[in-house]
């Protein structure tokens, strides 16, 4: 029978290792123990289970050093000042304007080196930090495991420099186990199912940016994640933040998400069953969208819309645009910098990345009805139906 993991000596083996005590949540060791009976419950064999030992052992160490952090170092103190959010549902273009955003010299976003190795605070680091090296280690692993996903994101060429989705500073918090970065365990994700509070995420969310910022050149910050169903969460604790929604075609999203996803499980867990993703990925998509046509905070002065088409024909003029909107000015160091990337980073560098609205007509979905059930989010955000195959 192959062993368990035991979710009260993972802890205290973090704390004994660490010398530290303090999770800065009292909650934590319970959802916690959901994670842990969670992985008990999904069948790995003796290698999955000593490999989410390893990563539980990796969060938890990591959380008590950045709590601790806090507590020796005015971190908390730090102001982060009018933060530029992007989101738009998976697909739609938000990595790419992310990483425009993110060459800009004046602008500092989260990196995966960071995120994954938090403490102590980058502003503190020497000049001979492994961290990088590290995390460069960590995802040409992951990389080598999940070749095909470079298709559909070839963005983690980037390695450990590379862009982390917000969402990313949840996994300390145990509320997510996304299978890539953190998660190097044959399974799927859980993206539901362990306590979620918003407010607490978007909590450690921020004081992932103060540790960041500490003891650096203040920079603006430039982020990305799938704010959406967080609305009200997200501008509680940023209120003079601005937000830039992509929105596109949701049959696209559908079809796209699920090719991305089958091509990232396929090196984790091998082949899946499409028909079963694209299920689960459209009725994902008819979720965010009903939450974009029905949240009151959409309508927020704060936040600039802008349909896919106009983004991907002009990237760098809507860049501009969303500057402006921000009170900020584009300079000419940092729009050379985004036609440089623009360049210098075809999306097809890794091959072209197929997919097909025929997976949806597979699972019995009719087009034209989709692209009527969706007409009334198209008009109000101007987006026009793509015509792909």
């Amino acid at each position: 029978m192959t062993a368990q993991l035991d979710a009260t000596a993972l802890l205290a083996r973090a704390r004994a290792e660490t010398g530290c005590g303090d999770f800065g949540d009292p909650t934590l060791p319970e959802r916690f123990s959901l994670v842990i009976e969670h992985l008990n419950g999904i069948g790995l064999d003796a290698n999955g289970i000593a490999a989410a030992g390893r990563v539980c052992h990796w969060l938890l160490t990591s959380r008590l050093e950045f709590v601790a952090d806090r507590a020796r170092f005015p971190i908390a103190a730090e102001v982060i000042d009018r933060p530029m959010f992007v989101t738009g549902e998976p697909r739609s273009g938000t990595t790419l304007m992310h990483a425009l955003m993110s060459v800009d010299p004046h602008a500092r976003a989260l990196r995966f080196w960071e995120v994954m190795y938090p403490s102590p605070p980058p502003g503190l680091a020497g000049a001979d930090d492994p961290r990088k090296d590290q995390a460069d280690a960590d995802w040409r692993e992951i990389n080598a495991k999940m070749p095909k996903w470079l298709r559909s994101h070839p963005y983690n060429d980037m390695l450990g420099d590379g862009l982390p989705e917000d969402e990313r500073t949840w996994a300390f918090d145990f509320r997510v186990m996304t299978p890539t970065a953190w998660w190097r365990v044959p399974m799927q994700a859980v993206v539901a199912g362990l306590p979620t509070d918003p407010a607490a995420q978007y909590r450690i969310h921020k004081a992932m940016l103060q540790q960041f910022q500490y003891n650096r050149t203040r920079k603006y910050w430039v982020l990305k994640g799938f704010h959406g169903f967080r609305l009200t969460e997200l501008f509680d604790t940023y209120p003079d933040a601005n937000l830039l929604w992509l929105h596109r075609d949701p049959v696209q999203v559908a079809a796209s998400r699920t090719m991305m996803m089958a091509d990232i499980l396929d090196g984790i867990v091998g082949p899946i069953d499409l028909a079963v993703e694209a299920k689960k990925h459209l009725e994902m998509t008819r979720a965010s969208i009903a939450n974009t046509m029905t949240s009151p905070m959409v309508d927020d002065p704060r936040i600039m819309h802008i349909p896919y088409t106009d983004f991907i024909a002009d990237p760098v003029e809507v860049v501009r645009g969303y500057y402006a909107f921000c009170g900020r000015m584009l300079t000419q160091e940092a729009e050379t910098a985004m036609r440089d990337y623009l360049a210098g980073n075809r999306g097809d560098r890794y091959g072209k990345f197929h997919y097909s609205t025929k997976l949806l007509t597979d699972i019995g979905e009719d087009l034209d009805d989709l692209h009527a059930e969706f007409a009334p989010f198209r008009d109000r955000f101007g987006v026009r139906i793509e015509k792909r195959d």
